[in-house]
């Protein structure tokens, strides 16, 4: 069933992300040439004016292919031959379509909550609570901690989970005024922090469930890049990445914990919760991952097309399309090499 919901979320995901594309270019005026999902030989074809209509065997992906778009063209509804301008929004479609999706499903699922966690605090355990002892208090509205900016509750629950001593530094918003606070602290046993107070629900309205959406997609995107940074400082190892094998093990840990031992029935409405939860992060992911300035990427197409801008003539595209090839081989390398390393941590 994890296969299931993996080929499932990544296929939809896919498919936005190139429609995007496929509508920015045809509004463009763009010729495309091929419209297909999913990947390997054609199980159905139609052609519609210009562009062929595709389903292919393997639903694993799929394409837009303009014309010109790798290599040049002397159609005037070549890629190639259009104003920068409209290249840049055609490159940038996918990505843009790919954060709509994130957001329209945070929205669905915010609005399957029965309320909305905030990040103002209604009461601690009791009177010997040690955050309460060391500077928070009641109707305290969290708003930084350690210098991070907390937008939603999952920021707090990142902070807690990623601090090594239970002491930090604090931004609350308290009677209308900002206050910072030191050295908040929290209780410690077996190696673990206790969180000693609770927060205020919210109730679902229409610009709660929009507000609260954008702030979730927010923090998605930002512990996106936050997670690549710390990769970039050496925190994480190679062991520590997934790649679609490991995505798939964790759905199937994900169906497993939602499945009652004895009756073998699964808990519906949780599995669905946390799995469009996953959906959203992996289409927020997708679309900062497309913007990374990497050959093959619509990031490395888009740093080409600021490069034609600054210079005021494009990059040769055969010697465009060369580093694009290139880019791709180590993509499809490195992805290889994080498959293999999933597959050994199954075992």
């Amino acid at each position: 069933m994890g296969i299931v919901f993996a080929i499932i979320i990544f296929e939809v995901i896919i498919i936005i992300h190139e429609l995007g594309h496929f509508v920015a270019a045809k509004a463009s005026g763009v010729k495309v040439n091929e419209f297909a999902i999913g990947m390997g030989p054609a199980i159905f074809k139609k052609k519609k004016g210009d562009t062929q209509y595709s389903l292919r065997l393997f639903p694993i992906g799929g394409y837009c292919a303009m014309e010109g778009e790798d290599n040049g063209s002397d159609d005037e509804r070549s890629f190639g031959k259009q104003k920068l301008y409209k290249r840049i929004i055609i490159v940038c479609a996918g990505v843009f379509m790919n954060f709509v999706l994130g957001l329209i499903i945070i929205i669905i699922n915010t609005c399957r909550m029965d309320a909305i966690t905030t990040t103002k605090i209604a009461r601690f355990e009791n009177d010997q609570a040690m955050s309460h002892q060391t500077g928070l208090e009641v109707d305290d509205e969290i708003i930084k901690i350690n210098g991070m900016r907390i937008f939603t509750s999952m920021d707090i629950s990142y902070q807690f989970q990623n601090d090594e001593d239970s002491v930090f530094d604090m931004v609350v918003l308290r009677d209308g005024k900002k206050v910072e606070l030191e050295n908040v602290s929290f209780a410690v046993s077996d190696k673990m922090m206790h969180i000693d107070f609770l927060v205020y629900p919210q109730k679902l309205t229409v610009g709660s469930v929009i507000a609260e959406s954008f702030k979730t997609a927010a923090t998605d995107g930002r512990l996106i890049y936050i997670t690549l940074f710390d990769m970039i400082r050496g925190k994480y190892s190679l062991k520590d990445l997934s790649g679609p094998v490991g995505i798939v093990d964790s759905m199937n840990q994900v169906v497993e914990s939602e499945t009652d031992e004895e009756t073998g029935k699964i808990d519906w409405s949780a599995l669905m919760d946390t799995m469009l939860s996953l959906a959203s992060f992996i289409s927020i992911n997708i679309g900062i991952f497309n913007l990374l300035p990497l050959p093959a990427l619509d990031g490395g197409r888009l740093v080409f097309l600021i490069v034609e801008g600054i210079r005021g003539k494009p990059v040769p595209p055969e010697k465009e399309g060369m580093v694009h090839l290139i880019g791709m081989a180590a993509l499809l390398l490195f992805m290889a090499v994080i498959t293999v390393s999933d597959i050994i941590k199954l075992f």
